[in-house]
């Protein structure tokens, strides 16, 4: 089974780059945002939850975001993989997957970590903002709130990954198609 944490800060292209993975190697993916917002679009408790702290540019509490982690993996039990995209966010999240991961006889396969400096993330951001309405992309300062989040607790996720020797930077600038033909290749060599 093929597992990949996509990792990177916000705006560094994660999504874009899931849609082509998900394409190439056939696998399921679990993105944390998506997961919220669509709990968010169905007003449940747990999305009402997530959107005050999202809207704030905070981080969604650990216990809530393992648990819709763990239940999106128990609708897909015939999954060649999975696509990690914005989990874990810390060291304790990471963990938990390699605990959840073990009970199903399996393990993270490659932490694939998209690096872009702060300067293009705030602009990329921006941009977006304007075409998806989303409010924690159109105000600089949550969007700066957002990248100190993933600078001081989420960065550390990668020395995590790294001590397993499954950690791998790829540069996020570039053309898309670029950027893809990169992370293939690292997925070949290591997957």
């Amino acid at each position: 089974m093929l597992n990949i944490v996509l990792f990177g800060p916000p705006g560094a292209g994660k999504g874009t780059q899931s849609a082509k993975l998900i394409e190439k190697y056939g696998l399921v993916h679990l993105s944390t945002g998506d997961i919220f917002r669509a709990n968010i679009k169905e007003s449940t408790e747990m999305g009402n939850l997530a959107k005050s702290y999202m809207d704030q540019g905070k981080l969604v509490p650990d216990e809530v975001t393992i648990g819709m982690v763990e239940s999106e993996v128990a609708k897909t039990p015939e999954a060649k993989g999975y696509i990690f995209d914005g989990f874990p966010r810390n060291k304790f999240q990471a963990e938990s997957l390699d605990e959840f991961l073990e009970i199903l006889g399996c393990s993270v396969t490659l932490m694939l970590a998209l690096e872009v400096e702060e300067d293009e993330l705030r602009a990329r951001l921006l941009l977006r903002g304007k075409d998806s309405g989303r409010a924690d992309d159109v105000n600089p300062v949550i969007i700066q709130k957002r990248i100190d989040v993933y600078n001081n607790e989420t960065a550390p996720v990668k020395d995590y990954y790294s001590a397993q020797g499954k950690y791998i930077g790829i540069n996020g600038v570039g053309s898309i198609d670029g950027i893809f033909g990169e992370l293939c290749g690292a997925i070949d060599r290591n997957g």
